[in-house]
């Protein structure tokens, strides 16, 4: 049986998280500390709950039916709720359906792998110009002629810098190759394209 149709007949053609019966996918849970393959390592999620899983913007509301997702017996599932409570801890009522939710060590393991429960306030944030959150991988492009030190070169204004990379000790210092040349730059002088 294909994983399409075993993952359909679990969920009987309904979103595992909200119940809704349209525009639904099989998508597989990502970051698991050991190898879960097949149905037990995916859930059939519908498109708006899949939209918000990674989203700066959740609906907050649109979650609270986790109230009844988290019995689930299927591991993804709470794995996948769990992270989304952890996620919107910040609402205030999550933090009460973590308290009552029980998971396996291995399904706690497992969810804690994507790193949502982590404290993240001391993390830093690298922000652009505009205050834009920089991320590795980002594209950005320099607001100022910026002498290079240690090198005569002069990086001129507009020049796009791609793929940058985030200095994980101080948040205003992102590292990128300008004229095939690593250099760090400043984040008060790029914006993020």
């Amino acid at each position: 049986m294909s994983l399409e149709r075993e993952v359909t007949k679990r969920a009987e053609s309904r979103c595992e998280l909200c119940g809704a019966e349209e525009k639904l996918n099989v998508y597989s849970i990502p970051e698991t500390p050991v190898r879960i393959e097949g149905a037990e390592g995916a859930i059939l999620i519908c498109s708006t709950c899949q939209s918000q899983l990674d989203a700066e913007d959740r609906d907050a509301n649109h979650w609270r039916l986790l109230n009844d997702t988290i019995w689930s017996p299927v591991p993804a599932v709470k794995v996948l709720s769990w992270r989304m409570l952890h996620r919107l801890k910040s609402e205030g009522w999550p933090q009460d359906l973590l308290d009552m939710m029980y998971l396996e060590e291995d399904e706690k393991e497992w969810a804690a792998a994507a790193g949502d429960a982590e404290d993240k306030s001391k993390q830093l944030v690298h922000r652009d110009s505009n205050g834009n959150i920089l991320q590795a991988g980002d594209s950005v492009v320099l607001i100022k002629d910026l002498k290079v030190k240690g090198s005569s070169m002069i990086a001129k204004q507009g020049t796009a810098v791609r793929r940058i990379s985030l200095d994980h000790e101080n948040e205003t210092y992102i590292e990128g190759k300008v004229d095939g040349q690593q250099i760090v730059i400043i984040t008060e002088y790029v914006k993020k394209i």
